[in-house]
């Protein structure tokens, strides 16, 4: 190798080295990054959730590697995961997953509607309701989606579709019929979810980090095509349902000319 091409190549090193220690960032910076206490960085460490420091000397500094799994780990935490369920979910994240790809788990795991739901004790939710709600009128709620009850006993209520959930329970809708298409949205949405995702990440996601486009750019995709992609399962379903009325039309026309035509 010439000189000249070594002088090339020691420059390349050092400036990969340079932006390499650009990225690190100390405990007290990922704390106010990330807004953990240092407490919690370190319980999620020694739990293996996130690696250790990389050690300079006898300092420890972080990665966006970091950043992204703790990240990752706080928005597990808003889903209600526990920490052996985060534990279990992060271990099919591969060691080497970029703070990208980690970002994409992230961006798909945020919530797809734009409405919060709402904690409140079964006395509020009561107030709400304007009535006095019975252990099975709780439980038709709950197969709706619209109060489901926390581990502490509270209820989460989606509120923009209480009245909606109300005015089923006065016309009578049977609870086992709510448990039971609770059962087909599950069943349907697990393979809709794993397909979606599987769609983001080997269509989508490859083609914006070939571009070297910030994890921040993903989520915004997400978040602008979550309402195009409720919208479309929700005409999908008009559509499904309108060709099954239809060939239900037909099916029974088909039975009925058959009964009536001479042998």
């Amino acid at each position: 190798m010439s000189p000249h091409v070594s002088e090339e190549g020691d420059q390349s090193v050092m400036d990969e080295t340079v932006e390499s220690l650009r990225e690190l960032l100390t405990l007290e910076e990922l704390t106010n990054r990330v807004g953990l206490s240092v407490r919690n960085i370190r319980f999620y460490t020694t739990k293996g959730l996130v690696p250790p420091p990389i050690r300079r000397g006898r300092s420890g500094y972080y990665t966006p590697d970091h950043v992204a799994r703790l990240e990752l780990v706080q928005e597990l935490q808003s889903h209600g995961f526990t920490l052996a369920a985060i534990e279990r979910y992060l271990k099919r994240i591969p060691d080497d997953a970029s703070p990208e790809d980690i970002a994409l788990h992230r961006a798909m795991l945020a919530p797809w509607q734009a409405e919060t739901p709402l904690e409140m004790s079964r006395a509020d939710l009561d107030r709400r309701a304007n009535r006095s709600l019975s252990d099975d009128e709780l439980a038709t709620l709950a197969a709706l989606g619209i109060a489901l009850r926390t581990k502490r006993g509270r209820y989460q209520v989606a509120v923009s579709h209480l009245s909606v959930g109300l005015g089923l329970l006065d016309l009578g809708f049977p609870t086992e019929a709510a448990v039971a298409a609770a059962d087909v949205y599950a069943d349907h949405g697990r393979q809709i979810a794993k397909e979606l995702n599987d769609l983001f990440r080997t269509m989508v996601w490859p083609l914006y980090k070939e571009s070297g486009a910030p994890p921040e750019k993903l989520r915004e995709v997400v978040e602008r095509l979550k309402p195009l992609s409720i919208a479309s399962l929700v005409q999908a379903y008009e559509s499904a349902m309108d060709e099954a009325k239809r060939e239900g039309i037909a099916a029974r026309a088909r039975t009925t000319a058959r009964s009536s035509s001479p042998d």
